[in-house]
């Protein structure tokens, strides 16, 4: 048995991993070891940026987990892709930049998390940040992570937001500035027309420093304890056993379905679960895997012709796809470079709304079930996003074993609300698709639904939508005082020491938006939080 001994021990090399990995090797004198369980991010599907839509309907790089069966999805097995390999799923995500707003960071300070405030992130924010086409207040110039204007769009992207318009959602210049409200083109993570992961960003420019060891393929164990202090890791790798040591911290960076699973594998978490599965108990701490929050989407798509400029499957398609290959091998140019979500907006479900509690993305290409349902011909379609759903759901041990995915159950549509909510979006949605700017171009809709049958609309709902690929909240940050709180202001976790969460997982409510630009900040404040705790 291997072992080897760092100051801090990262377990997980996704979005905030990666941040916490780079920022903590500034210091030479700082040992830090990345495990990360995937591969290295070196697939032509991870740098070019439309080669999302083969790892997302694959497992290519791609944990690519089901759900439990869901009640609010008519007992469906909803389906939840998440990144396998350096970067996590900032290495196969549709590469939005999108921070939430305002008002979500504020929530998280109210509820009793002293440091998280819009006033206390911004800044983490910017620093992350270098923004190519917008330089104010609200965005970073000399940070890792690239952000810019798509270059390649579609000029169907101006027909939806003529349409938004015209049904009252009007434009915004910044939806991560003073006003997140309106409709817009997306920005996104993309450099010289290739995806600017987490990794890429923050761990490939820097793996030649001598304090950072990052090891793939590595499946961690469990947290090696001493009392009920971390001492360790053993993980996995090509089917031997190693372990690593501590002189700090473990640090876990799992994700929302990966650090409540090795929680309790390690051994902290409610007792009787992991009771149930022979596990020896370090604490008890019930909030464990409770607490998760998943953002809802329901699509709608509408057939176009093909000789139009979307994505597709048919004769024009396949020779507009093939230059577009070559041209992005040879220049890092064209339509190659599109995150294929490319255009948006946020809006209210009510004008006495604070804030927004609708999202919508739009793509010029049919997207049906994840991509997994291959569909020939073309179209253009527009997701539907719950941004602040009432439901909670569980992640819970299916077995003892690491190797065994966890049950992972989001609980869609269990408050009422929820659907309420969806059917007043969702009607919205289909006349923004069917009105006057898409007329000449609207062809049959895929899945049939006559425009103001609610009740179809909501059979509809419940028999299609999944996933936006957004879960959060199962190790909550909140004060010791609530019954499912995991983690403190500090991420570190409830009675035990120098063990921290620092991912998407500690949220306490999800936030307005995509979920990987928030957690690149995590990671920059728990590495800000470190240094300062240890004077690094």
């Amino acid at each position: 048995m291997n072992k080897k001994a760092f100051d801090y021990i990262i377990i997980g090399a996704g979005s905030s991993g990666c941040v916490l990995a780079s920022r903590l090797t500034e210091n030479p004198s700082i040992s830090v070891c990345l495990l990360e369980a995937g591969g290295p991010d070196k697939s032509v599907f991870i740098h070019a940026p439309a080669g999302v839509a083969v790892m997302l309907a694959t497992k290519l790089n791609n944990w690519a987990f089901d759900t439990v069966p869901q009640k609010g999805l008519n007992g469906r097995i909803g389906y939840q892709p998440r990144g396998k390999t350096l970067g996590g799923s900032s290495s196969t995500n549709a590469m939005l930049y999108v921070r939430g707003n305002k008002w979500d960071y504020d929530h998280w300070q109210e509820l009793g998390n002293k440091g998280w405030s819009y006033d206390d992130v911004l800044p983490l924010f910017k620093k992350s940040e270098h923004n190519e086409d917008i330089n104010d207040e609200y965005h970073g110039q000399s940070g890792l992570l690239n952000v810019n204007n798509p270059t390649d769009a579609t000029v169907l992207n101006q027909t939806f937001l003529d349409s938004c318009e015209q049904h009252g959602i009007a434009r915004t210049t910044d939806y991560n500035g003073a006003k997140q409200e309106g409709c817009f083109l997306y920005q996104r993570t993309v450099k010289d027309g290739e995806r600017c992961s987490a990794a890429k960003a923050f761990i490939t420019p820097h793996l030649e420093r001598p304090n950072l060891t990052v090891i793939t393929h590595a499946v961690t164990e469990k947290i090696i304890f001493e009392n009920k202090t971390a001492v360790g890791v053993k993980y996995q790798k090509e089917g031997q056993t190693h372990e690593i040591t501590c002189n700090k911290e473990v640090l876990l960076s799992s994700g929302a379905f990966g650090s409540p699973q090795v929680l309790m594998l390690s051994g902290i978490g409610e007792k009787e679960q992991l009771k149930q599965h022979a596990i020896d108990l370090v604490h008890n701490l019930p909030g464990v895997g409770e607490n998760l929050q998943d953002h809802i989407d329901y699509i709608q798509t509408f057939k176009v012709s093909s000789r139009l400029d979307t994505f597709g499957l048919s004769f024009l398609g396949s020779l507009r796809i093939t230059k577009a290959i070559f041209q992005w091998w040879r220049k890092r140019k064209g339509k190659i470079t599109s995150t294929l979500a490319e255009s948006g907006a946020f809006f209210k479900s009510n004008e006495s709304l604070e804030i927004p509690d609708l999202q919508f993305v739009w793509v010029p290409g049919v997207v049906d079930n994840h991509a997994r349902n291959l569909r020939f011909g073309h179209g253009y379609s527009c997701h539907l996003t719950l941004l602040r759903p009432k439901s909670k759901g569980t992640v819970k041990l299916a077995s003892n074993n690491i190797n065994h995915a966890p049950l992972i159950d989001p609980n869609y549509f269990d408050h009422e609300d929820d659907m309420k909510l969806m059917l007043k979006g969702a009607d919205k949605m289909q006349r923004i698709l069917e009105g006057k700017p898409f007329d000449s171009i609207r062809r049959k809709m895929l899945y049939k639904v006559d425009l103001g049958d609610i009740k179809a609309l909501e059979q509809d709902i419940r028999n299609r939508s999944d996933t936006q690929y957004h879960p959060v909240g199962t190790c909550k940050m909140a004060p010791s005082t609530d019954k499912l709180a995991v983690v403190d202001n500090e991420l570190k976790v409830y009675g035990v020491q120098n063990l921290r969460v620092v991912d998407a997982s500690i949220m306490p409510t999800l936030i307005s938006g995509n979920t990987n630009a928030p957690a690149i900040m995590i990671g920059e404040k728990a590495a800000e939080l470190i240094k300062s705790e240890y004077n690094i």
